[in-house]
């Protein structure tokens, strides 16, 4: 105990840090674990959180056999994984230019223009791309008007919302995501280019053979990470930006937890739907992990 007291004075601001996000996890994902028993239960507001007829899997039974299921699973993992196949990479490639960048006035601007997306608002994001898809006085109708074509809704064209969505999320984040890949090549050992430079290997073998090799263990990790959340589109955005001529290609379980639980106010089929997803999210995050620690000896755990 003695051990541990010492060990918490030394690091009590560090641990202050933390602090703030150890008591969200905590309030936020663990005090409401409890609350999965409303999946087995046919809850009724009003009598209890454990309160109500003990239903087992009726109502995953019902989600799984419903006309609903292989579209929200389908759209579910197709607008979180088109980000992560063509976004995945981005932040890697601009980490290496912006490391590159020798002039720091240029680099520190470069850095500002791909951070700030990060920190602009979901709601402020999709009044953008509404506005600017406007089938009216958008801009991006507004130049297709203008080089003789026909106006598109793309708001309201279910193939278009995948690309939009897609395009918008990586727009969002690879600045911000590019942080953590920077500080990784910041860490490689300046004598081991001086080596490559004598060598004679130009900037794309320092790259392929060098660079990439010493970052792969942060990649691997951020990989593994994404592939955690891969289930987990992003409510708010998706929500913000689809309507009913849309469903086909934009709805996904976390939109259908909501109206089937808020609007609904069927809590033990939102709540069984909801686990149902956790549970998808795990066997991934498990398959990723032992997929790459067999093939690249790297891993989670």
């Amino acid at each position: 105990m003695s051990t541990l007291f010492s060990l918490i004075k030394r690091d009590k601001y560090l641990l202050l840090m933390f602090s703030p996000i150890f008591l969200y996890y905590v309030i936020f994902m663990y005090v409401p674990m409890p609350g999965m028993l409303l999946a087995f239960r046919n809850f009724m507001p009003g009598q209890g959180m454990f309160s109500g007829e003990w239903v087992g899997l009726r109502w995953f039974d019902q989600f799984v056999n419903s006309i609903y299921f292989w579209r929200l699973l389908r759209n579910t993992f197709l607008l979180a994984f088109l980000p992560l196949l063509f976004g995945f990479s981005i932040p890697i490639l601009l980490a290496v230019c912006i490391v590159e960048i020798k002039n720091q006035a240029f680099k520190r601007f470069a850095q500002t223009v791909t951070y700030l997306p990060h920190f602009i608002s979901t709601v402020v994001v999709a009044g953008m791309i509404i506005n600017f898809l406007s089938p009216t006085d958008g801009i991006v109708n507004t130049l297709i008007a203008k080089l003789g074509m026909e106006k598109v809704n793309f708001m309201m064209d279910a193939g278009w919302f995948r690309t939009i969505f897609t395009s918008s999320d990586i727009w969002q984040s690879f600045g911000f995501s590019s942080i953590i890949y920077i500080a990784a090549i910041m860490g490689i050992d300046p004598e081991m280019y001086d080596s490559g430079k004598i060598d004679g290997v130009n900037k794309f073998q320092e790259l392929w053979h060098l660079t990439l090799p010493s970052i792969k263990p942060t990649i691997v990790i951020l990989l593994l990470l994404s592939l955690g959340g891969i289930m987990s589109v992003g409510f708010e955005k998706v929500y913000l930006l689809y309507n009913g001529a849309t469903y086909e290609t934009a709805d996904v379980l976390s939109t259908y937890v909501y109206r089937m639980g808020i609007e609904g106010q069927n809590y033990g089929f939102a709540t069984a739907v909801g686990l149902f997803n956790s549970i998808i999210t795990f066997v991934l995050v498990f398959a990723a992990n032992t997929m790459t620690r067999r093939l690249t000896k790297m891993s989670l755990w």
